[in-house]
């Protein structure tokens, strides 16, 4: 594989990235293994993914980990990704206060088991003062299911006098999400060769660029992702205007 990371101008690396990690379950069957054995198998890709990021000045990256479509999988296979989950956190903790890694999750954590909800919060806990990147696990996560969130709590907001019609603007909207305080990714990165979103950050992803390899997610590798930023910098990001007004800015 070429080294794409030389490539890379280092004064336009996305702030945030996120990723979908798919293909877990295929790269498996293609081995003659069982789906979890992908879902293993794909910690290693999250390393990759992290060490590459971070080792470029990435301050947010988010994983798609788990939807709230997942729970309709295989218990059986639904019970290995938890306890893998928290077996995954217990073991990394160290690595990443020692990498500066700061963890945080997104979604209904509330729906989680008992022991992962623990483990999350240990690792909370244990990272709150790191600051040399965030890593951001959407788990028991859609878009869907987070906008319905923030326009309950606005309506009732509403309803009980404290905001006004005219308080209700995008800058609302965004700080009822489960993202407030992050910036919008900047980049999106989708493993397997599917090319659609999957109720992923739908609200966030207005303006984000969009690359889909068919790489699938344990076959990952930093230099993987080297490639999307690389694409991600030859595009022309125009918010709506034009290749002139880009240009005079």
């Amino acid at each position: 594989m070429s080294n794409y990371k030389i490539h890379i101008d280092p004064n336009n690396v996305p702030r945030h990235i996120a990723i979908i990690m798919d293909g877990n379950g295929r790269w498996a069957k293609q081995k003659g293994e069982m789906r979890t054995f992908g879902h293993a198998s794909g910690v290693e890709a999250v390393r990759e993914a992290l060490t590459g990021a971070s080792e470029l000045g990435v301050k947010h990256l988010t994983l798609y980990a788990f939807s709230t479509e997942n729970w309709n999988r295989p218990k059986e296979e639904v019970d290995a990704l938890m306890n893998l989950l928290v077996q995954t956190i217990v073991a990394e903790i160290d690595e990443l206060n020692q990498n500066g890694v700061r963890l945080k999750a997104i979604g209904d954590i509330e729906n989680l088991p008992d022991g992962c909800q623990e483990a999350l919060e240990k690792g909370f806990e244990a990272t709150k003062n790191n600051d040399r990147i965030e890593l951001i696990l959407a788990l028991s996560y859609s878009s869907r299911w987070e906008i319905e969130q923030a326009v309950k709590t606005i309506a009732q907001e509403f309803h009980d006098k404290k905001i006004s019609l005219d308080e209700i603007n995008q800058d609302l909207i965004s700080s009822n999400l489960s993202t407030n305080g992050i910036p919008d990714p900047e980049l999106l990165i989708r493993t397997s060769g599917e090319t659609r979103i999957s109720n992923f950050l739908l609200w966030q992803l207005a303006y984000t660029e969009l690359h889909f390899t068919p790489v699938l997610w344990p076959d990952f590798k930093a230099e993987h992702l080297y490639k999307a930023i690389l694409d991600y910098q030859g595009r022309e990001r125009r918010f709506g205007m034009v290749s002139e007004q880009i240009t005079d800015n």
